[in-house]
């Protein structure tokens, strides 16, 4: 920019110094956008390198009162206290009951067995402290949870073996095994599985603690048992549960990459795992699908929802909006307002409270919870009930959300966060209106995200996976995981029991037996039901 002297602008006619002060303001406000967003960039880069993830507490009060809204309850924390022991029935009982019936405590307990253990005086002690005699009061009782490290027990199977005098031989019933010439059991496979894909502690850390209880089992031994019984066994129930999912009104989709050394392709490429989670407001059996994909297109998805009529809820990638408007598929595609709140909340947690406080992502981010506030308030009410809150409550709110967009985005720069975080909403706008025309659409996708982090959390202790074998097999047992834990299943007595009996059933010209097996079925063993809820 040129600059005059103290004369030369004594000697300017107004036009040019009206002009020359317009060009000085027009300078000015993009110098300040500029450095705004420049100072946001900054923030959010420290923020995702060394900030918290949570999205918790990023509203105030003072804008809990702006807009009439609740927040999520303070998280409790017990930094720098000793947190109180808890009692015996906190850590056996059965489940949590708004009654307690007289002689519950008992009757919770009864399930596991009791040692008891004697504390008593002497004959000699008891006349040395009580030499003019005594009587026995009841025991004093305290109890203790002991824990006994995994016991391995050796079956070993005699098969009689019947010859008749016409040469006949006949043997005596055993069950089918899952594994012929093999001393892997299910319980032994159910064992593995479910430390490696509930517990994610990868196979060579199984091979060492093996090793400390005496028993050496390669993890070489144990990948080819879990690919086997996967793929041979588990995969039809996997079948049977798609078309359980895929036949819901409701699905929610997601993928995270993942790398397989052995996937035929030169060098190291990306492939995906899909997950699908049915996720309607009214779910009765709960059902999660991990599917192992070599790539993110379209096709991928494609293959999955080839017979899905509902709507899926999905982020913003745009492939299912591509196969949405695909003549061959049948769906409609949902938004996630989760997505949209946090591109609003990464900016005001890498600025913080009182920063942000007057900021347009601050604003934005309020808005959007209200919306969640006044819709979960519906959550409980009747499908036909809760369509027409959502039509008076909750589409006004949201017609004033897009409005105000509208309004302030042109005074926010296109390039800031802030800016892209508006744009975007803008872009999925129809998306995120679907959920209005039916009562049985959530407003996000959360159910999906939850689905999948076990798989993000467990990739960390294993970088990699070897072959598409493993990745398909891991696609198949995960799904078996996260279905039980969402149906409230021991996960170890549900997969040891899924491989006891489906062998037996291998040579049936139909597979009617799986609906015995599916999670929710009464006639899983008892063994198989958790009797606690799974802690979220």
């Amino acid at each position: 920019m040129e600059k005059y002297t103290k004369e030369q602008l004594n000697a300017m006619d107004k036009e040019a110094l009206v002009q020359l002060l317009y060009n000085t303001q027009q300078l000015l406000e993009t110098l300040v956008k500029q450095n705004q967003e420049l100072t946001e960039t900054i923030a959010l880069m420290n923020q995702r390198q060394f900030g918290r993830k949570s999205e918790k507490n990023l509203v105030t009060k003072d804008q809990i009162t702006i807009f009439d809204m609740g927040v999520n309850e303070a998280e409790v924390t017990a930094s720098g206290q000793i947190p109180m022991e808890p009692s015996m029935e906190t850590v056996v009982v059965q489940e949590h009951k708004r009654t307690k019936k007289k002689g519950k405590r008992e009757e919770d307990l009864s399930r596991y067995p009791v040692t008891i253990v004697r504390h008593d005086l002497d004959d000699e002690e008891l006349r040395e402290k009580f030499p003019e005699g005594y009587t026995a009061l009841p025991d004093e009782v305290y109890k203790k949870l002991e824990v006994k490290p995994a016991t391995f027990i050796v079956k070993e199977h005699h098969i009689a073996v019947y010859k008749g005098k016409n040469g006949k031989i006949v043997k005596g019933e055993h069950p089918k095994e899952m594994l012929s010439n093999s001393i892997a059991s299910p319980s032994l496979v159910a064992f593995i599985m479910n430390a490696k894909y509930t517990n994610a502690v990868p196979l060579y850390r199984q091979e060492q603690e093996l090793e400390r209880n005496d028993i050496r089992i390669s993890r070489q031994n144990m990948a080819h048992w879990v690919i086997t019984a996967a793929e041979r066994y588990l995969s039809l129930l996997w079948d049977r549960l798609k078309k359980e999912i895929t036949s819901c009104s409701v699905v929610h989709a997601d993928e995270t990459p993942v790398y397989v050394v052995k996937d035929g392709r030169e060098g190291m490429h990306k492939s995906y795992m899909w997950v699908y989670r049915n996720g309607g407001l009214q779910d009765n059996h709960p059902v999660v699908l991990y599917d192992f994909q070599l790539t993110r297109k379209k096709a991928a998805p494609g293959k999955f929802l080839d017979a899905f009529t509902g709507t899926l809820v999905t982020d913003g990638y745009q492939v299912y909006h591509s196969l949405e408007k695909d003549t061959e598929t049948q769906f409609k595609v949902a938004g996630c307002w989760a997505h949209a709140r946090r591109k609003f909340a990464d900016p005001v947690k890498a600025m913080g409270l009182e920063k942000a406080k007057n900021t347009v992502a601050y604003e934005a981010l309020g808005l959007i919870q209200y919306i969640y506030r006044r819709d979960n308030e519906l959550k409980d009410l009747k499908s036909g009930e809760r369509k027409r809150k959502r039509k008076s409550l909750i589409r006004p709110l949201v017609n004033d959300f897009f409005r105000w967009i509208r309004e302030v985005q042109p005074q926010v720069s296109r390039t800031s966060e802030t800016g892209k975080a508006l744009t975007y909403c803008l872009n999925q706008e129809e998306y995120l209106r679907v959920f209005l025309e039916n009562p049985e659409i959530p407003m996000d996708n959360n159910a999906a995200e939850r689905a999948i982090r076990p798989f993000c959390v467990g990739k960390k202790n294993w970088k990699l996976i070897d072959t598409i074998h493993g990745a398909e097999a891991s696609a198949i047992i995960y799904s078996i995981v996260e279905t039980c834990k969402l149906n409230n299943l021991n996960i170890f007595y549900y997969i040891s029991h899924l491989l006891t009996e489906i062998p037996k059933h291998m040579d049936d010209t139909n597979l009617d037996f799986l609906e015995d097996l599916l999670p929710w079925s009464e006639k899983l063993p008892e063994e198989c039901k958790k009797r606690i809820a799974e802690m979220k």
